[in-house]
């Protein structure tokens, strides 16, 4: 059993593919995955303490909306002493730094979304402030949400690149962080890959909106702007939603081990009882819903997966997410719509809600503030 207290720090690299890379024969690859391991151990106390009490661990804008600071980590006497050095506040120019002006512009186009899409203002919705870090670590491979602020590494130049080129990463990392203010999915088992695949679905409607792209239109990859020069071909992203894999049989990365079907959950302690593995079973719900109602998936899907996150809380599991979003279906377009039979399909696609008593569910028992 996974222990939630033990490890609530949100990274976008799964520890299990950290590790297989910490195992490699080349000594820079090696080097880097070890210390990216390293640091989440260093700096996962303040995440515990502000998994437990998000609301003491904010700072709100003073301007009451939209404020961004980005710091840089270069120089600290410690290279994982949170924040570093502040080089860009909300309203100063582009610098010099390709890092700190990809974190302030990403970061900004979260907040925008989430303002302009769902009315909520920033994380908590109480304009809470958009701290990032960057240049943190040395080749640290990864970027993370420690429940204040957000934190990127370089990467190692060979497997990853950069972690703030990716809007993906800095939208799914900044999700983070709204569902610590919402539903706060405990991050093990079920809850922890509901969390997971929570911020994978909000980043890609992000991207999706940011670049105005309809489902059709849309890779429904993530964090392929991350792929380094030493993976060569074979690898589409790190995830993706649609019915293959990221990755197969790759003499690097091995085989992407996200299920698309509830038959196939992993059920070991590895990854915190797999929460990024087993994400994959939710994200491809979403993919399926979203496909099939078509047009942009941030207007309908999306609307009725952001209701539910707001609806679920620390233990939800995989049933009590989906039973929630096709009560948030029915209570938005009715009982026996295109948007719910969407929804059920979505869902049945990947082993869940297959029962036919789901149908008996009284709605109004279920019944939703809309």
């Amino acid at each position: 059993m996974c222990n939630h207290n033990a490890n609530p720090l949100n990274c976008f690299v799964p520890p299990d593919l950290l590790k297989r890379l910490a195992s490699s024969s080349d000594p820079k690859t090696r080097d880097s995955a070890l210390e990216t391991l390293q640091a989440s151990e260093l700096t996962r106390g303040m995440a515990i303490v502000s998994a437990m009490m998000p609301a003491a661990f904010k700072s709100r804008a003073t301007n009451g909306g939209k404020e961004r600071l980005i710091y840089d980590m270069r120089g600290n006497p410690s290279p994982f002493a949170l924040p570093g050095t502040l080089v860009r506040s909300e309203g100063e120019g582009a610098t010099e730094d390709p890092a700190v002006d990809e974190a302030y512009d990403y970061s900004g186009k979260t907040y925008d979304f989430y303002y302009e899409i769902f009315n909520r203002n920033s994380l908590d919705d109480d304009a809470m402030r958009l701290i990032s870090s960057v240049h943190f670590g040395q080749n640290y491979s990864n970027a993370a949400w420690n429940g204040q602020q957000m934190y990127y590494g370089d990467g190692d130049g060979q497997i990853f690149k950069r972690f703030t080129t990716s809007l993906d990463v800095v939208a799914h990392e900044l999700t983070h962080g709204v569902i610590t203010h919402t539903s706060n999915l405990r991050y093990e088992n079920e809850s922890g890959a509901l969390n997971e695949s929570f911020a994978d679905v909000m980043s890609a409607l992000v991207t999706q909106w940011s670049n105005g792209q309809s489902v059709e239109e849309a890779d429904w990859l993530m964090g392929d702007e991350l792929l380094g020069p030493a993976l060569g071909d074979g690898v589409r992203a790190f995830r993706v939603f649609d019915e293959g894999k990221a990755y197969e049989d790759h003499p690097i990365l091995g085989t992407d081990r996200q299920p698309k079907h509830f038959k196939d959950k992993y059920i070991g302690s590895e990854d915190y009882g797999g929460v990024h593995i087993n994400s994959g079973i939710p994200n491809h719900a979403f993919y399926r819903v979203a496909k099939a109602l078509g047009g942009n998936a941030w207007e309908t899907a999306g609307a009725i997966w952001y209701e539910t996150l707001l609806a679920l809380h620390q233990t939800s599991d995989f049933d009590h997410c989906a039973e929630t979003t096709v009560t948030v279906a029915r209570a938005r377009y009715g009982i026996g719509s295109r948007e719910e039979q969407a929804v059920l399909d979505g869902w049945r696609a990947v082993g869940l809600l297959e029962k036919p008593s789901y149908f008996s569910i009284n709605v109004a028992h279920h019944e939703l503030a809309v």
